[in-house]
């Protein structure tokens, strides 16, 4: 089994990897990290792209930290574009069985006019799709 990590380089999602941990310690499955800059045309967007790629590797090598920290080896990939389509494409290269993402950290009503990556990769991905959700404090 080989697993997608989809590292959201938006907000800190430990809960995410924890998650790839288990699936791993319970599977042996491989993993690959990947985190999208999430930015399609640098000359609309506020910031430059340096600024989002450095969030993007921020992701990813955090993620990678904590696989790394539970014994797991991976490797780490952070691409330019769209989240979804950038990681559908990684997704395929890679000859995923499984991505796993996050939950959407945006609002709903910027869901529902911006798109939830997790909700186009479940539509779109063509392979199964785990969609983690923050764990309820209790």
């Amino acid at each position: 089994m080989h697993i997608v990590l989809a590292a959201n380089p938006e907000a800190e999602q430990p809960w995410v990897t924890d998650a790839v941990i288990d699936l791993v310690q319970q599977t042996g499955a491989s993993v690959a990290v990947v985190a999208v800059d999430e930015l399609e045309a640098e000359y609309l967007a506020p910031m430059p792209r340096s600024v989002y790629a450095e969030r993007a590797e921020q992701a990813a090598e955090a993620a990678v930290a904590r696989l790394t920290a539970a014994g797991i080896e991976t490797t780490r990939t952070v691409l330019p574009g769209r989240a979804a389509e950038q990681i559908i494409r990684f997704a395929g290269e890679q000859r995923a069985d499984l991505i796993v993402a996050g939950s959407s950290v945006r609002p709903l009503v910027a869901q529902r006019l911006l798109g939830s990556v997790p909700l186009t990769l479940i539509q779109k991905a063509g392979r199964p799709v785990l969609v983690v959700t923050r764990p309820v404090s209790g």
